[in-house]
């Protein structure tokens, strides 16, 4: 198995020196008395020396390291297949090597071929031929032919037949996770637990989850044992979002892209009572299985190309999976959440164990307590 080194780190070459100094532009027009101007969000070609490829180009920071993750993981690759030395300290992030050059023709071709043919619809991506191969097979493998059925499904649900409506399926979760009225006085809540870490790795943490009302969010992970191993966090203050990782030289940014609207999505999935009006353009799919468990399929969409498909139990109607999706120009960025072991907290059922899974890593929290309706301070949802 390969171990993608951090997207983070990506942001090296320029991003340090850019978000230093608009932060001491804000500072000094703040200590002068004056009002801190809107930063300009800066474009990935403004920040990263030698990113020159037209569609990506003019993405927002956050959104480009998301493409890229998008594009190693369409290929099986990690960074250092195309930036040599990465994951070390003799990364060289702008030197051009022949797969940066032959992955810039391959971004011009996708565009191109959703523009010409498709009328700008992204109905091909870099997965679409790659498959998780440097080399896109040409062949189908007659064992696949007449094997199980390929486990891939779209983005895009298909609209099943015969299924319950929208309106049921999520009437019988708000019910399932102790009822409107109950989940209607839910202000906030505080857990706490330990991470379990993925493949041996970034276990043996404790983590706090924050939560308040309607969409203030966020996780943050501690190894106390471990200082040198650094904290993380993802918070999300209802306007703006950030992220720390102590696994990049760049220990921190904020988000300005398409994932903004993804750390907002989980803020205010956090207060079930508001799950109808989080989305729009519900649509129920087909019935499916997760982790052996039947599953009703429902979508909807919001604002900057977010999709969200939820898979709920047929029986218990608790939310066992929730896929979303944020925009790329080579793919869509997919984010997943799974759910499990739900407990009752003062009449309120709470996942205790779920797994957050990303492009370039993955999180598994086992929670021992939570606290509901308890104060909780704003900077908690602020800048780490």
């Amino acid at each position: 198995m390969k171990f993608r080194c951090k997207r983070l780190v990506v942001a090296v070459a320029g991003m340090a020196v850019v978000w230093l100094t608009g932060m001491t532009m804000v500072n000094r027009a703040t200590a002068q008395g004056q009002p801190a101007a809107a930063a300009k969000v800066q474009t990935a070609g403004e920040a990263f020396k030698n990113v020159t490829t037209s569609t990506l180009k003019g993405l927002t920071v956050d959104d480009f390291l998301g493409a890229m993750g998008v594009m190693a993981g369409a290929l099986g690759y990690d960074c250092a297949d195309c930036h040599p030395g990465a994951g070390s300290d003799k990364v060289d992030w702008v030197i051009d090597t022949p797969k940066k050059r032959t992955a810039r023709k391959m971004v011009e071709m996708v565009a191109t071929i959703n523009r010409t043919n498709f009328n700008g619809v992204q109905n091909v991506t870099c997965f679409t031929c790659h498959h998780g191969r440097d080399l896109p097979s040409t062949t189908l493998a007659l064992d696949k032919l007449y094997g199980p059925p390929n486990e891939e499904q779209p983005d895009i649900i298909q609209v099943g037949q015969g299924q319950p409506s929208a309106a049921q399926i999520l009437d019988k979760y708000i019910a399932a996770m102790g009822g409107a009225q109950r989940l209607a006085g839910l202000k906030s809540f505080a857990a706490t637990g330990t991470s379990l870490g993925y493949e041996g790795l970034g276990g043996g943490g404790s983590f706090q989850i924050y939560a308040q009302s309607p969409d203030q969010r966020s996780v943050i992970i501690e190894f106390k044992d471990h200082p040198e191993r650094g904290d993380s966090t993802r918070a999300f203050n209802g306007k703006t979002g950030w992220v720390k990782s102590p696994r990049g030289l760049l220990t921190e940014y904020e988000v300005t892209g398409n994932e903004l609207e993804g750390m907002r999505l989980d803020a205010e999935l956090a207060f079930p009572a508001q799950i109808q009006k989080t989305l729009t353009n519900w649509r129920v799919g087909v019935d499916d299985v997760v982790n052996g468990q039947d599953v009703h399929v429902l979508q909807g969409r919001g604002p900057k190309g977010l999709l969200a498909t939820f898979y709920f139990d047929t029986k218990s109607g608790l939310l066992v999976r929730l896929l979303r999706y944020s925009a790329s120009p080579i793919g869509r960025i997919p984010t997943q959440v799974d759910y499990s072991d739900y407990r009752d907290v003062g009449g309120i059922k709470f996942p205790f164990k779920y797994t957050f899974s990303w492009l370039d890593g993955r999180d598994n929290f086992q929670l021992s307590e939570v606290k509901t309706n308890v104060p909780v301070d704003a900077a908690k949802f602020g800048k780490p």
